[in-house]
């Protein structure tokens, strides 16, 4: 395990990785040097276009000269600024974002990445991964669609590549949750996450199978054995997530 103690960590993700839960544990278990985690809550995989009050919003590059910001919001709203920074809360941004930090100096290069998104995704939005999979370069290609699961990904992941050669880049799936229809629509997601993480030679940790959070014992809308409500793991949930991972790295970092 001492290998990790010079190692940093870099983390990506949406409400269930946000903060300190289990890219924490992770980070604690392996005893490793530093923890940038840029996940914020309600994030997606991808770009995203809505119409507010008549207004066409769409993501926003971050760093962009009016960029609005990234917010975590859910709730129902005809606010034309909240819901840009909605729109800016994607992995396309929180990549974009997590570079800008490590550039400025602010944190250290990474030697380890983890996706952790896709809970929030919709099934329509997945995407075609073996066109997103097509060609070599992320400049001038138009098979790579920023607006699906599948394209955000190969940007996502390919982007840590380039910036960061050394680093070795692992995608964690979305847990069950107590909702059998969620659970059904990540089962499809599955798919399309191992293809890509195939096709772009990263590891896939697969929560989802073998984590030990099931189901058959997490409650709707109510505390279950892992979940507080059915979807958020509580600190227990995000302790046996976070072993679960950490195994996973230390087992297969090289």
């Amino acid at each position: 395990m001492d290998r990790f103690e010079k190692l940093n960590l870099g983390v990506d993700g949406d409400s269930i990785t946000a903060g300190n839960q289990w890219s924490y544990h992770v980070f604690n278990e392996l005893k490793m040097k530093s923890h940038h985690n840029v996940a914020v809550g309600s994030a997606v995989w991808y770009k995203r276009t809505v119409d507010v009050n008549g207004k066409s919003v769409t993501t926003q590059d971050f760093g962009a000269p009016d960029f609005a910001g990234i917010s975590d919001g859910w709730l129902p709203t005809d606010d034309a600024e909240e819901m840009q920074k909605r729109m800016n809360n994607c992995a396309v941004v929180h990549i974009q974002r997590f570079i800008a930090e490590v550039e400025s100096g602010e944190h250290p290069v990474p030697d380890i990445f983890v996706f952790a998104m896709g809970t929030n995704d919709d099934k329509d939005h997945f995407g075609d991964p073996e066109k997103a999979l097509t060609g070599k370069s992320l400049e001038n290609n138009d098979n790579i669609d920023m607006f699906t699961e599948a394209g955000a990904m190969r940007w996502c992941i390919q982007m840590i590549q380039e910036k960061y050669p050394e680093c070795r880049v692992f995608v964690m799936t979305p847990l069950q949750t107590a909702n059998p229809e969620h659970n059904a629509k990540t089962e499809k997601q599955l798919g399309i996450m191992r293809r890509m993480c195939q096709g772009m030679s990263v590891q896939m940790i697969d929560c989802y199978s073998n984590c030990g959070i099931c189901e058959k014992f997490e409650v709707l809308d109510g505390e279950g054995r892992y979940l507080r409500d059915g979807l958020h793991p509580k600190e227990n949930g995000q302790q046996l997530e976070g072993r679960f991972a950490a195994k996973e790295i230390r087992n297969n970092y090289f």
